[in-house]
């Protein structure tokens, strides 16, 4: 996988929030006002710090998504969910 357009060595199974912590990366999203740093919060799904981008797509829970080869993560600012 790549994050950030750095490719980034990730174990079948994995999710994405597991391949980033193993990394050392505890960031990956700011917040909608302010721009704080979010990264993994509940790790079951529940809340939207992890959001992340995955080919393109926002608001992906990081804790969630199982990596697949090719995949392209990027920081997310803010979400687009709906407020």
């Amino acid at each position: 996988m790549r994050f950030d357009g750095v490719e980034v060595e990730a174990h079948e199974g994995q999710t994405v929030a597991g391949v980033l912590l193993a990394k050392g990366i505890r960031s990956w999203r700011t917040t909608r006002g302010g721009d704080r740093p979010r990264g993994l919060f509940c790790g079951i799904g529940v809340c939207f710090d992890c959001l992340v981008n995955v080919n393109g797509v926002p608001d992906v829970r990081a804790c969630q998504r199982v990596v697949a080869e090719g995949d392209d993560i990027r920081t997310q600012a803010g979400a687009e969910l709906p407020s």
